[in-house]
This record gives C-alpha cells, sequence and structure tokens, in this order.
C-alpha cells in the first residue's frame, strides 16, 4: 500500500510530533508498506522517511526541481520524482496513493490536506485522509469541518473519509 504522508520540515516544539512521525515511518517500512512524500531531509518529513527506510521500507520522494536547487532533497530515497512545481508535486502524490496522512505541521501541510480533502470529497481519487491529532493538534480543524456542518455547508457523509488518529491500532482499523 502506498501511504502518502504530509509533513512539514519542522520539528515542532514537542518531542511528541517527532515521536509521531518516527512510529508512523517505523510501521509503514515494517508492515511492508511503501511511503509516499515530499522528500524533505529534515524536520517531520525527514524524520517518517528516516524511519521507513531503517525498517527497511520502500521511500518514495516527490519533489519540485526549484528544492534541488536549494539543496532540501534527501537523496536516500529509494526512488526520486521530481517536478516542475508544487502543484504537480501534490498532485503526483495522490495519484500515487492509497491512503493519506497529515502529520501535525505548518501552512504547507495545511494546504496539501486541504486539497486533498477536496479532491477526495469531489470524487477525484478515493482514499481515506487521516489527519494524524498527535496532542489534539488537529482539534480546531475539526471543530472547524463540524462547524461546516452544523452550519449546511457540507453534510457528514461528504466528509466520512476524514479521520483524527493518534495511533497505529486506529489506522489499521480504518486502513481494513
Amino acid at each position: 500500500m502506498n501511504i502518502a504522508v504530509f509533513a512539514g520540515a519542522a520539528e515542532g516544539k514537542k518531542p511528541e510530533y517527532m515521536e509521531a512521525a518516527g512510529a508512523l515511518g517505523k510501521w509503514i517500512g515494517e508492515n511492508g508498506h511503501t511511503l509516499v512524500y515530499g522528500d524533505g531531509k529534515v524536520g517531520m518529513m525527514g524524520r517518517v522517511a528516516e524511519a521507513t527506510l531503517a525498517a527497511d521500507g520502500k521511500v518514495i520522494g516527490i519533489i519540485p526541481q526549484f528544492m534541488i536547487d536549494a539543496g532540501w532533497e534527501n537523496t536516500d530515497v529509494t526512488e526520486m520524482i521530481v517536478t516542475d512545481t508544487m502543484s504537480e508535486r501534490k498532485e503526483k502524490m495522490a495519484e500515487l496513493a492509497d491512503i493519506f496522512v497529515a502529520l501535525p505541521g505548518g501552512v504547507g501541510t495545511l494546504e496539501e490536506a486541504a486539497d486533498i480533502v477536496s479532491w477526495v470529497r469531489l470524487g477525484l481519487y478515493k482514499a481515506p485522509f487521516i489527519f494524524w491529532n498527535t496532542l489534539g493538534c488537529y482539534d480546531k480543524l475539526k471543530a472547524l469541518y463540524d462547524q461546516m456542518i452544523e452550519d449546511e455547508f457540507l453534510n457528514a457523509e461528504e466528509l466520512s473519509f476524514v479521520h483524527y488518529l493518534d495511533n497505529i491500532r486506529e489506522l489499521e482499523a480504518v486502513i481494513k
């Protein structure tokens, strides 16, 4: 299974964030899955890739050329796919994914998550979307989506593929 993980280049303030990225990467590798991610070598992105590789997993990094030019790429990946733009990067990740996971992150992670949730909702892709809710980091986003449902901008069924999880057992249940 190809698991697309969106994550930032920052580590976050609390060690639990990096621990979550490492645990997810380790699980991906140990269970024979493939990590599909943005090919960063630092922060949450770097940690999930490093842990997947350390657990003998396969890692596909997708990165725009300008990031390679800046020296931001992870050359340790199993396969690197180079795109022209950030949008192409995200589209390629979506094409390859069987499931989507957003680890805690910043505005880039949030932008990627919002696009993918919208695309799945529109039927362009069919896959679960997991907000990895370490320390409740996505609780306010969940409240916003709940408010959109309450205000009838969405209906609950339209977001039935979205899950807020913070442990591997819950992830395994969603995959089954």
